[in-house]
């Protein structure tokens, strides 16, 4: 099996993050250069950065932390973490990590807590119980679209994240 030049730890696929965005993994660039560029739900580029991952053919850990420069109108976006050619600038090797915008579920965005749901429960119930305003299922049921398809269909057992 393959080891690919760049593996993307954190965040990992549909995690909520925060502002400034941690990301962590290991990879291998030309002159030991990443880069990484966040975009928006409609697909357009928001920032954009380049990193230190070790030097040419060797592996690095790496950390950095990227900006969001605005808070997005939608909480779905990517995170692209890659390698730039030398010869024509393109992108190589590229990961994209689907991702959620903290602040754009909620601002100020303070992480998430836990919640397993139990018979007889709704999203507004439980938005109601959290926010105490039943019409803010619309941000558990964002914060959850990996997992739910329909805000009037949840089940006990599943654990969802509620925005703080």
């Amino acid at each position: 099996m393959a080891i690919p030049f760049i593996s993307v730890r954190h965040p990992r696929a549909h995690d909520i993050v925060d502002d400034p965005l941690e990301v962590a993994g290991v990879g291998t660039g030309f002159e030991g250069t990443l880069s990484c560029r966040l975009r928006n739900a409609q697909g357009q580029a928001i920032a954009e950065k380049s990193f230190q991952a070790g030097g040419t053919g060797i592996w690095g850990n790496f950390f950095f932390r990227i900006d969001v420069p605005s808070v997005p109108q939608r909480a779905r976006g990517t995170l692209e973490v890659f390698e730039s050619s030398a010869e024509d600038g393109s992108d190589l090797h590229k990961r994209v990590i689907p991702i959620l915008f903290g602040r754009a579920l909620v601002d100020p965005f303070a992480g998430f807590a836990i919640h397993t749901v139990q018979s007889g429960e709704t999203l507004s119930g439980i938005a109601s119980d959290f926010y105490g305003d039943p019409a803010k299922f619309r941000i558990i049921f964002a914060a959850n679209r990996e997992i739910l398809d329909d805000p009037d269909v949840i089940v006990p057992g599943q654990e969802l994240r509620i925005p703080q």
